[in-house]
Formats: structure tokens, C-alpha cells, sequence
């Protein structure tokens, strides 16, 4: 099953997630069919982003039959609300 979720980088203390398509038998931070986008949820100042999403990329694999992992749907929701 093709799953969207995150994957997580950065540094100890300081996360930092690449949203990514992958298959959900894959580990947590290994391969993935391609990026979606990103969160930060530890910005330094107002001026950084904290969410970036390509929406239209991720109806394509929505429409191809992708789950979207709970927090990333959950993601997409607030980000919805506040557009």
C-alpha cells in the first residue's frame, strides 16, 4: 500500500519532516517515490515557513489510491482551514 506521511530529518532536539510518498513496508526515514513537501514545527522567527505542501501532488496520489498517515492528514486539514 502507497502511503503519504512523514519522514523526519534535522538535528536531535531540533526536528524538521519531509512529507513523502512511500510504500508503508518501507522504514520510517528510507525510501520514498517522491516529496511532497515539508514541515517545521520548531520556526525560529515568523518569517520561516512552517508548513509547505504541493496540494495538486498530493491529490495525484490521493486519486491513485495513497493513504495519508493521521498527521498528515490532519495537516492538510488545518491548512485548508486556514487558506
Amino acid at each position: 500500500m502507497v502511503t503519504i506521511r512523514l519522514s523526519r530529518a534535522g538535528s536531535k532536539k531540533r526536528p524538521f519532516y519531509h512529507i513523502v510518498v512511500t510504500d508503508s513496508r518501507n522504514r520510517r526515514d528510507g525510501r520514498y517515490l517522491e516529496r511532497l513537501g515539508y514541515f517545521n514545527p520548531v520556526t525560529r522567527s515568523d518569517n520561516e515557513t512552517r508548513l509547505s505542501i504541493q496540494q495538486d501532488r498530493i491529490d495525484h496520489w490521493v486519486k491513485l489510491g495513497a493513504q495519508t498517515s493521521d498527521r498528515v492528514a490532519k495537516l492538510l486539514k488545518d491548512q485548508a482551514a486556514a487558506a
